[in-house]
């Protein structure tokens, strides 16, 4: 009796082995909410390190400017080359994406970004960082649009709105990115040091990241390359014109400022500080806030919220209270890509991977093309006209809300598609 006792307690023992790991072969794998708190920490890790790659170039412009002795003309083509070589693989990814899947294209594309990145700062010539910066670019494009599909398959599993949050860690990235390289900088680290101790960083969090991720779907049969068509072109649209009004913010807002005796030049960035902040702290919420509202009223009162911060900007020139407009334009812009990026992938006109990488193209090519165009403008009439336009562009955004969720029904993520 004591031996059947014994033998049965051992029965209800888990199998312990020198790690604390149950190994026995019917232990099985770990529960689904646990791999999928390990997909969404790599998603997390992607967007974290894609942002801090793209920051930590930002302290280096005015280092390569100085070392390889160029004025800003030449400067102004090898930051295009970075753009060209984003924009150029995001409109070919979504293809490999779709083909093999995006866990496999984010752990190459970050491990390549950190790879570069050192090359930035050791460049001998213009032409050599200019096909550094192209490189660059085009891991950063690759890394974005496969992240975003990533991430999107995540949340539908999920059953949420996680988007924004994804996208704050894109945000908190770059800070910490700028932040770390200029302390290296500040205390006089070699940049090449700086930048090697960066792609370190980086590639212990695509390592990590690596282990984590999930793959998304794989279409192996039927059409891969799809034109964008029907709703992805007005998604599109929108994201353009929501990346032309934050690249405004980032290249203009300094010199509206003073321009409209907001500040003078000693404090001019302030405004696009207090845009940032509100931008990131927009999508730390975000999540909570689509889940509320769903899709069509986020992009709503996004929109709605945007203009008035423009209204408000132009409207009271001189008055500190001005400065409200630039924390309301961060707060409302804050979650529409996000939700443009969700409708990507809900849609059904196209392969979900082809028309997030179309979107994250478009919306890109308003930030290379937005400075261009204020600047055409400003000279045909004034920047604050060039900013009234980007304020009536956003306005469309909201009208359009309608037009992009078709279906209050389906603003939900977890909600079946179109």
């Amino acid at each position: 009796m004591e031996r059947i006792i014994e033998m049965r307690t051992l029965e209800h023992q888990p199998a312990v082995t020198a790690m604390g790991i149950d190994r026995r072969p019917d232990a099985g794998p770990p529960d689904k909410g646990f791999r999928q708190r390990e997909a969404r920490l790599g998603v997390r890790l992607a967007f974290l390190v894609a942002g801090f790659g793209m920051a930590c170039w930002a302290p280096l412009v005015p280092v390569a400017r100085e070392r390889l002795s160029i004025d800003e003309g030449v400067l102004g083509l090898l930051l295009l080359c970075l753009g060209l070589g984003s924009v150029g693989a995001m409109a070919c990814v979504g293809v490999l994406c779709a083909r093999f899947g995006t866990r496999r294209l984010i752990v190459l594309s970050g491990l390549g970004m950190a790879a570069i990145l050192p090359l930035l700062s050791l460049a001998p010539t213009p032409i050599g960082l200019g096909v550094a910066l192209a490189f660059f670019g085009a891991c950063l494009g690759s890394l974005d649009v496969a992240m975003n599909i990533n991430a999107l398959e995540v949340e539908r599993l999920a059953g949420r709105p996680m988007m924004s949050g994804f996208h704050a860690l894109y945000s908190l990235g770059g800070f910490a990115g700028a932040g770390f390289m200029t302390a290296l900088l500040s205390l006089e680290v070699a940049p090449w040091v700086a930048t090697l101790l960066g792609a370190g960083l980086m590639c212990c969090s695509m390592l990590l990241a690596s282990r984590c991720l999930s793959e998304t779907t794989r279409s192996g049969h039927g059409p891969v390359l799809v034109a964008p068509r029907g709703i992805v072109l007005l998604i599109a649209a929108l994201a353009a014109i929501t990346f032309l009004a934050e690249g405004a913010m980032v290249d203009w807002s300094a010199l509206l400022s003073i321009q409209t005796d907001l500040t003078n030049p000693e404090q001019a960035g302030i405004g696009f500080v207090l845009f940032s902040v509100a931008m990131t702290l927009g999508r730390l919420v975000g999540d909570t806030i689509v889940l509320r509202l769903g899709d069509r009223l986020t992009v709503r009162f996004g929109g709605s919220i945007t203009f008035a911060g423009f209204a408000i900007l132009l409207a009271l020139p001189g008055h500190v209270i001005a400065l409200l407009g630039f924390v309301l334009i961060g707060l409302g812009a804050s979650n529409i890509v996000p939700v443009l990026f969700r409708r990507a992938g809900k849609q059904q006109a196209m392969p979900a991977a082809l028309a997030v990488s179309a979107v994250t193209t478009a919306g890109y090519a308003g930030v290379l093309l937005g400075p261009a165009l204020i600047g055409f403008a400003a000279q045909m009439a004034s920047l604050a006209a060039a900013f009234w336009l980007l304020a009536v562009l956003m306005l469309f955004v909201a009208v359009a809300a309608k037009a992009v969720t078709p279906s209050e029904s389906l603003d939900r993520p977890g909600a079946s598609g179109e």
